[in-house]
């Protein structure tokens, strides 16, 4: 059998939540756009932003709504087992990800880059796996995962910066500053990184670490242009700073 037809850009499932959603963030935000015409009309892709807000999701979903593809995130596989919200998590494509030995997780990741490419789906995948460290939100050390999605079928690896979420929810802030309304949020989506020389190599860690770089240089250069300053020679590393590698930050 040959392979399935690309999914719509915007499946119906997603409509009843864009209706809810994209109103109330667009009276938080406005959402300023640039670099639209580089992520995908069609086909698989992989999103992979900055993160340092717990809002910033929001806007990421509706700047990718915006451009006409369906907002797909990868998410804890322990949620898909959540009564409702699992339900939602499958229907609408959201991709599991696994605590799991590396063996099972490289498998993991063959099978669901098959199936983007297979379906024409996009992802959205932090690659810093948690809000960024640095005290000033640059982007810190990136993990493996998108770029691993990215490399295991030649799916266009498409780095994305934001900027601005931080007024209207700063990092581990509690509530939203909802005053004055409609902050400008810009959003930049910048050229494919280029990994295709390493893609016969996805099972070597020094390759994916070499993609990773390339990866969260080409998100760190889109920020800096958004703030307009340059970000700090060295990226900064939670390990070297004492702190945990995931979830939230200690004060």
């Amino acid at each position: 059998m040959g392979a399935r037809s690309p999914e719509k850009s915007r499946p119906s499932v997603f409509w009843p939540l864009a209706a809810m959603v994209v109103p109330v963030i667009s009276l938080l935000a406005k959402i300023r756009v640039t670099g639209s015409e580089k992520l995908p009309r069609e086909g698989a892709f992989v999103l992979a932003p900055n993160h340092y807000s717990e809002f910033d999701p929001l806007i990421v979903a509706v700047a990718v709504w915006r451009i006409g593809r369906a907002p797909r995130f990868m998410a804890k596989e322990s949620l898909f087992k959540v009564p409702v919200l699992g339900w939602f998590l499958r229907h609408t494509g959201m991709i599991p990800v696994a605590r799991t030995s590396s063996a099972s997780s490289a498998k993991q990741t063959m099978k669901q880059s098959a199936e983007l490419v297979e379906h024409g789906r996009g992802v959205i995948v932090y690659p810093e796996g948690t809000l960024t460290r640095d005290p000033d939100l640059w982007p810190m050390r990136g993990k493996s995962g998108a770029v691993r999605l990215a490399l295991a079928d030649g799916i266009p690896l498409i780095p994305m910066a934001q900027w601005g979420t931080q007024a209207i929810m700063g990092r581990y802030q509690k509530g939203l500053s909802l005053w004055p309304l409609r902050k400008t949020v810009r959003v930049l989506i910048g050229d494919p990184v280029d990994v295709s020389d390493l893609r016969g190599r996805a099972g070597e860690q020094a390759a994916m670490n070499e993609a990773t770089t390339r990866l969260m240089n080409a998100i760190t250069e889109l920020l800096e242009q958004l703030r307009d300053e340059k970000a700090p020679a060295e990226r900064w590393n939670p390990a070297t700073h004492g702190q945990k590698e995931t979830g939230r930050l200690d004060s």
